[in-house]
């Protein structure tokens, strides 16, 4: 019985992501399909930037770089290689890590605001690094020519395909979370977010530690720019590199609770179907960055921890529930 007990928390999250990915299947309707496709993507990315945000406390304001990188990647290798979309989407993910590994070896000696500036230096250098590549399109990006669907018994079947690989997606990156999290690495991580200095007193190897949380965090959201792009059978630059997508993943995360396994994953459907309302309100529709500013200054003046944080915090008996 304890050890069904040690898991409850992940089953829960791994149980939150099923019934999304069910809820279209059951009303069989594209819209549906297509928000849940969105709801799923911001979990896999705030789940993703929660292993070095939430357990290391580096704050990156520049983990979409890994999502348009292994975007890139992926599109160019189905659009001018002709590979099919699962080697395709495991080179995306490995050259995200691999970048991100070379990277942080660099830039993880920095922290606090340091770090964070880096970040947004390292997207926009790679997106004008990018934009000037003219193998990957240059400033006008790649095309994907319709009959590739075709391998996939259409462009309806295609789409059908891309949801359950983010269904999978999603629930791969929750469970590594959650094992990153309950693992004597996890605890290394979160004693660097602490006090570095005092972890490594402690004996804690911090800077490989942080490297491989990096890495981690990396390799996912390659994975989900090479489903994402082949969906929408085009890529460019600008919207591969948006710097705003990386500030909304903060805002999810520090919204659900960062550190925790189900704050992510309730703070990114809970900030998409927030931005879904807003984009659809006239009113909102041009200033729905300026909320996402706003709830976040709330979240770190008023509750911290998030939402997971404040109920564990308020109710102690959640505590094995909600990790």
């Amino acid at each position: 019985m304890k050890n069904w007990q040690k898991y409850l928390g992940l089953i829960i999250s791994l149980l939150a992501v099923t019934l999304l990915a069910v809820w279209p299947l059951i009303t069989s309707k594209p819209v549906d399909r297509e928000v849940a496709f969105t709801i799923l993507k911001g979990i896999a990315l705030a789940s993703s930037l929660n292993i070095i945000l939430g357990y290391t406390g580096y704050v990156s304001f520049g983990h979409i770089v890994y999502f348009g990188l292994g975007g890139y990647i992926g599109f160019y290798l189905i659009s001018q290689q002709g590979w099919s979309i699962y080697p395709s989407m495991l080179a995306g993910g490995l050259i995200a890590g691999l970048f991100a590994f070379l990277l942080g070896k660099a830039i993880l000696r920095l922290r606090g605001a340091y770090f964070a500036l880096a970040t947004i230096g390292v997207n926009m250098a790679v997106l004008s690094f990018i934009s000037n590549f003219d193998l990957l399109g240059g400033p006008i990006g790649m095309t994907l020519n319709f009959n590739i669907y075709k391998e996939y018994g259409g462009a309806a079947q295609a789409l059908q395909l891309i949801f359950y690989l983010m269904v999978a997606i999603t629930l791969i990156t929750i469970i590594v979370s959650y094992l990153v999290r309950t693992s004597k690495f996890g605890l290394g991580l979160l004693a660097i977010r602490e006090d570095e200095d005092a972890a490594e007193v402690m004996g804690v190897v911090a800077p490989n530690l942080k490297t491989w949380a990096y890495v981690l965090s990396a390799i996912f959201p390659g994975v989900i720019g090479v489903l994402f792009f082949f969906k929408n059978g085009s890529i460019e630059p600008h919207p591969a590199f948006p710097l705003h997508t990386s500030i909304e993943l903060i805002v999810m995360v520090m919204l659900g609770g960062q550190g925790t396994v189900f704050g992510p994953i309730l703070g990114a459907a809970a900030y998409q179907r927030m931005r879904g309302l807003l984009l659809t309100t006239p009113i909102f529709k041009n200033i729905q960055l300026s909320v996402a500013g706003v709830l976040l200054l709330i979240i770190v003046l008023f509750i911290p921890a998030g939402v997971v944080g404040w109920i564990r915090n308020r109710f102690p008996i959640t505590r094995r529930v909600l990790q």
